[in-house]
């Protein structure tokens, strides 16, 4: 099957598709030899057939999968440390703006309360891509409507209440995770994780690490158990914890560096307990590191 590049920009609703299933590729939530039907893809993706085609036809033109010609689309091999292809769309994408927001809210650019037309302005983007990203930042629990018109942001981390409760939830979600029957830890993303943390520890002084190096680094290993359990519900959870640390002002995480270091130690245990498919004792790590970070100033 003979795959052409696109003559045009894509529209950011493919765009942002095609990222999605490059980066489960990656994850091997897809594996080596499956055969990426668009039925499947689009009942995943929670979309219609027409953009999963689109997508994966993306894809393919980026040889980051196999068009076979009268059989469809299949995953290849995927090196350690292969990366998503870069795609561009016309405009800003739906998960674009959604980063954006999140980051811009970190940095205080954007006030507790908005409304539509405020961001539309901000960020010149057209309605439907603006309404797709207010939904799942609503749906996420990030945002709420207000009485009468506009939005505003539902919770503050920074309030210490607030805190606690975040880690006391994450310490009964994400032990819980590990200990799930359908829990399956894949050995090349364990591999990966390790040599990131590795390559932290080696590379760079641990007391000068930017917060946002850390803050990644943290989020991508979390985020990765939770995917290993086979629950979305799971890893809904803990990836809106993490979202809700973006949220906060980046003052915070250059306060806590003196705790990357213990942290960093904390994953690479976990990770080698998995790795010696213990995972009663890898939760009893994960819950000793989540109350032990809790319980710093």
């Amino acid at each position: 099957m003979q795959v052409e590049k696109h003559a045009s920009r894509p529209t950011g609703l493919q765009v942002d598709l095609a990222r999605r299933i490059a980066s489960d590729i990656i994850s091997h939530i897809h594996q080596p030899g499956t055969h990426l039907s668009e039925e499947s893809l689009a009942k995943r993706y929670q979309v219609s057939r027409t953009p999963v085609r689109a997508a994966l036809k993306l894809l393919a033109a980026e040889r980051f999968i196999e068009a076979r010609p009268n059989s469809g689309y299949y995953v290849g091999e995927i090196a350690d440390g292969k990366t998503p292809p870069l795609l561009q769309a016309s405009g800003m994408t739906a998960d674009e703006l959604y980063s954006r927001l999140i980051q811009d809210r970190a940095d205080r650019l954007i006030p507790d309360s908005f409304t539509d037309r405020d961001l539309q302005q901000r960020y010149d983007v057209t309605r439907s891509v603006l309404a797709k990203t207010l939904v799942r930042l609503s749906a996420e629990a990030l945002i709420e409507k207000r009485q009468g018109h506009g939005w505003r942001f539902t919770h503050s981390l920074a309030e210490c209440e607030a805190r606690l409760e975040s880690y006391r939830f994450r310490a009964a979600v994400e032990c819980a995770a590990l200990l799930q029957p359908t829990f399956k830890a894949d050995p090349a993303i364990l591999r990966r994780l390790r040599t990131a943390h590795e390559a932290v520890l080696r590379d760079s002084a641990v007391a000068d690490l930017p917060p946002e190096v850390f803050f990644n680094l943290n989020a991508d290993f979390h985020e990765t158990l939770a995917r290993f359990c086979g629950n979305r519900f799971f890893l809904q959870a803990i990836q809106q914890q993490n979202q809700l640390r973006r949220l906060e002002d980046r003052s915070a995480f250059v306060r806590s560096s003196p705790r990357f270091l213990p942290s960093i130690e904390c994953h690479l245990a976990i990770i080698q307990a998995l790795e010696d498919d213990d995972r009663d004792w890898a939760a009893a790590l994960m819950r000793h590191h989540l109350l032990r970070v809790m319980r710093e100033p």
